[in-house]
């Protein structure tokens, strides 16, 4: 967190060097510097707010929400600085933050209700659950009346007034994500009210895209030519035609989703067709937009359309650097635009803690009331509503469309702020106490209430991705529905009639948890992908034969880049190895680097460079051998370099004597462009000269000085 700090400083600082000779440049030039200064600024602060909110136990979004709040207009990013004499944010024409700014907000806003329409689960929506159904409709209707109800009574205008009804809308969302991430964690996900909680929430996502549709309708028409109000009659006329334009693109996507994708591909290729469907999203998104209603419905539309194709987890895999790299600034921006002063204001305040304390109430009773007739008990209800409590993006999203459109007060704006940062908060640990006391939520012994937890531990976290993977594919081709809860999380919730289990991978583990009747199921499946793909891999060496590959490497005709320079430390050389055997000089190079202060586990070090080394001989051409790995044992990516007067035996490509040696390591969680690393050195230690005067090297700063140069 330091460095961060440190980091932002050195930006700032450069910034007001910036900024202090811009004075000759267009205004277009001016804010496009202001906003690529602007977006640097936000992702560096996002990124420290969610990883410290994570740290301490709560969701990141709130961390994020937090940031823009503490460094936008109304707070730290108003304080005069050098070259900045109204601060590093200011706001535009009474809006919160600049309408560039904002526009990489809004394209956030269509990657994420994109995202989660590519996760919607519309088969479970259309035939799974009953009681998820019901449910889901009561938290949704509760919560809206709830919401309207309170706006209409504080703000002394009607039920059917635009921003009474934007905060009938905001108060329905649920957040999954951070529901399902306790579930999972309590091992509670396959539990008869985890079920009903995670069908619920995919009914919440369809009917609160379908309410904001039929509100955009009233909010245009209102705003736009009858600011009087509308009837009963005119409202519903609306309404129907707003529902009629949602239902109508998303049968047409559902009936047409498959040809779509293929189209897609056919297009695209491979390589493009994820961009060009989140391409399709923004242009049915902007579509949308013209009639009236929120972009958001148009992207949300696309997503389900490709949900149930072939294609639709590599799109969400392929778009999640987009993903990563927009949304945390959505939330930011939108904490960015909560006038603080107006917020801490006491009938603010007095207003946001009552419309949170209803919001909760509103889910508690709309989700846990219908579940007391479905065959859940009082303990049961509760679970349920607790977990359909938390609010999330959709419910910032529809915020700032109000707060754009200038339906919503910046204070009201501040109110859902606070009610969903509040609620994401606080049901977290409620839920966690009502699952933690135990005892059955069914009034009668029911599926799910005990679970069994299969857990495997793979060697690498590249196969644990590959074998969850590809039992997921195995899982949809047997006509599962698979529900990926999250993009930013590696949870699955896997059903099909009455079976139901989650998938967790986490690293090199993956988890299964399911009921003790379905665990035989659940095995014989991963067993029969296990050996698929072990099949699979046994073909691959029948076909493919790696020594002779390794015969065709010629290390001198590589690309001589830099790339090995950036590492190159001269603690981490020595031209003394003295061991007779390639294992003991190994070690001699780990301990080199153990020495350096380089190592974080040494055991672990020489256990995976020692079994890369055991599976295929490192040992290049003209004395040159290379060993390496991807591993625990460091915590960044590091380089030793040695040299062996008399020369050992390496299992060479030609039989030579190996002289040179040069280790890399590289953490096994860490990008990093390893190979890359291990070819430019290659190159470099394959020319002639270099090696000859290598060997005749007296020191490691000669042997620096020849590396660097």
């Amino acid at each position: 967190m330091k460095r961060f700090f440190l980091m932002l400083f050195l930006l700032v600082g450069a910034s007001v060097l910036l900024f202090a000779n811009t004075g000759g440049e267009s205004d277009l030039t001016v804010q496009m510097t202001s906003l690529v200064l602007e977006l640097g600024i936000v992702i560096f602060a996002v990124r420290a707010g969610g990883a410290l909110a994570a740290k301490i136990g709560m969701p990141s979004v709130i961390g994020e929400l937090l940031t823009g709040v503490i460094i936008g207009p109304y707070a730290l990013g108003s304080l005069p600085l050098p070259g900045f004499p109204h601060g590093l944010f200011l706001a535009y024409d009474g809006f919160a933050v600049s309408p560039v700014l904002y526009a990489f907000a809004t394209v956030a806003s269509i990657i994420l209700l994109f995202s989660s329409g590519l996760e919607t689960d519309i088969d479970m929506f259309l035939n799974y659950s009953v009681a998820g159904g019901l449910i889901g409709l009561g938290g949704v209707i509760s919560s809206y009346i709830f919401g309207a109800g309170l706006g209409a009574l504080f703000m002394g205008q009607s039920f059917f007034a635009p921003s009474s009804m934007f905060l009938g809308i905001m108060s329905t969302a649920t957040s999954v994500g951070i529901t399902a991430r306790i579930l999972s964690d309590k091992k509670k996900m396959d539990s008869p009210e985890g079920v009903t909680i995670l069908a619920a929430a995919v009914f919440d996502d369809v009917i609160g895209i379908v309410l904001l549709a039929i509100v955009m309708g009233v909010v245009a028409v209102i705003t736009g030519h009858q600011a009087g109000g509308l009837s009963a009659w005119g409202i519903g006329s609306i309404a129907l035609k707003a529902f009629g334009l949602w239902l109508g693109f998303t049968a047409l996507g559902l009936v047409f989703g498959k040809k779509l994708g293929e189209g897609l591909k056919k297009i695209g290729g491979d390589a493009h067709y994820p961009i060009l469907a989140l391409g399709l999203a923004l242009i049915l998104a902007g579509f949308f937009e013209m009639q009236g209603l929120a972009m958001i419905i148009g992207a949300y539309i696309v997503g389900v359309s490709l949900s149930k194709t072939d294609i639709a987890y590599l799109i969400m895999d392929k778009t999640k650097p987009l993903y990563d790299f927009f949304v945390p600034v959505f939330f930011a921006v939108m904490g960015m635009m909560v006038d603080v002063r107006q917020m801490l204001s006491p009938p603010v305040l007095v207003f946001g803690g009552v419309y949170t304390l209803f919001a909760i109430i509103a889910k508690i009773i709309g989700a846990g009331l219908p579940a007391l007739f479905l065959g859940f008990n009082f303990r049961g209800a509760l679970r349920i509503g607790l977990g359909m409590v938390p609010r999330g993006e959709v419910a910032l999203i529809i915020s700032g469309i109000g707060l754009a459109a200038g339906v919503l007060e910046p204070s009201i704006f501040g109110v859902s702020i606070l009610m969903t940062m509040v609620t994401s908060i606080v049901a977290p640990p409620l839920l966690n106490v009502a699952l933690t006391k135990g005892g059955q939520g069914t009034k009668k012994e029911a599926k799910g209430n005990e679970t069994e937890s299969i857990e495997i531990v793979l060697p690498t976290r590249e196969l644990a991705e590959l074998v969850s993977s590809t039992f997921l594919r195995e899982l949809e081709r047997e006509g599962f529905f698979v529900q990926h809860m999250s993009i930013r999380d590696e949870i699955s919730h896997i059903r099909k009639g009455d079976i139901s289990f989650s998938l967790v991978t986490n690293d090199k583990t993956i988890r299964i948890e399911t009921d003790p009747v379905d665990a035989s199921l659940v095995k014989s499946m991963l067993h029969e992908v296990m050996v698929q793909l072990d099949s699979n891999f046994e073909k691959l060496k029948e076909s493919f034969d790696p020594e002779k590959l390794r015969q065709e490497l010629h290390v001198q005709t590589g690309r001589k880049d830099v790339a090995f320079k950036k590492i190159l430390d001269l603690n981490c050389i020595t031209t003394e190895l003295k061991g007779d055997t390639k294992y003991e000089v190994i070690e001699e190079l780990v301990d080199l680097l153990e020495r350096a202060g380089k190592v974080s586990d040494k055991n672990q070090l020489m256990k995976d460079i020692i079994d890369r080394e055991e599976r295929m001989s490192t040992g290049m051409e003209h004395g040159i051998a290379l060993p390496h790995a991807r591993t625990a044992g460091v915590n960044t990516q590091t380089l030793a370099i040695g040299i062996h007067k008399r020369g050992i035996d390496f299992q060479t490509i030609d039989g030579s004597q190996v002289h040179i040696l040069a280790m890399i390591l590289t953490p096994s969680g860490e990008e990093a462009p390893h190979m890359q690393v291990l070819a430019s050195l290659g190159a470099v230690l394959g020319d002639e000269k270099t090696r000859t005067l290598l060997q005749q090297a007296k020191s490691a700063q000669e042997v620096y000085d020849l590396l660097i140069k």
